[in-house]
């Protein structure tokens, strides 16, 4: 590598020494019969752990599954079986639903309805705390821990 910053023509117009050509390496040999990663596939960084959830799109209370047609939001009261709780739910598609065999539009969207192609819109969401750990009662409590 040249100690110049700059190797344009025309910046400190010296002759510079020219550069041996690299050597190309032989490829690294491996023992016979040693596989190149393990069995259950390639070795991952260590992720948080992953969940299914569904949310009521309203309040963002968690819900249980399966959903049935006469359920509703225990915190808020919304219906569950509804267009907004669908995966197929998108306002920029015609009727505001992306089924491809929707054949007019359900109105209100909020409302418990019917459909047979209603599938629950989950999400998944990374599990952030320990789960065996409940969280403290008090922020007193809380305080408290940290300096123990």
């Amino acid at each position: 590598m040249s100690d110049r910053k700059y190797r344009q023509r025309g910046y400190q117009d010296e002759p510079r020494p020219r550069e041996p050509p690299r050597e190309k390496r032989a490829p690294e040999l491996r023992a016979p019969g040693r596989p190149l990663q393990d069995a259950a596939g390639p070795r991952t960084p260590k992720l948080m752990a992953s969940h299914e959830v569904f949310r009521c799109s309203r309040c963002g209370n968690r819900l249980p599954l399966p959903v049935e047609s006469e359920s509703r939001c225990d915190r808020c009261g919304t219906d569950i079986h509804s267009c907004l709780h669908c995966t197929s739910f998108d306002t920029s598609a015609r009727w505001e639903c992306s089924h491809p065999q929707i054949t007019g539009r359900v109105s209100p969207k909020d409302a418990r309805n019917d459909c047979v192609f209603f599938v629950p819109r989950t999400t998944v969401e990374r599990q952030t705390g320990t789960p065996g750990q409940a969280a403290p009662n008090t922020a007193r409590q809380a305080f408290d821990d940290l300096f123990k």
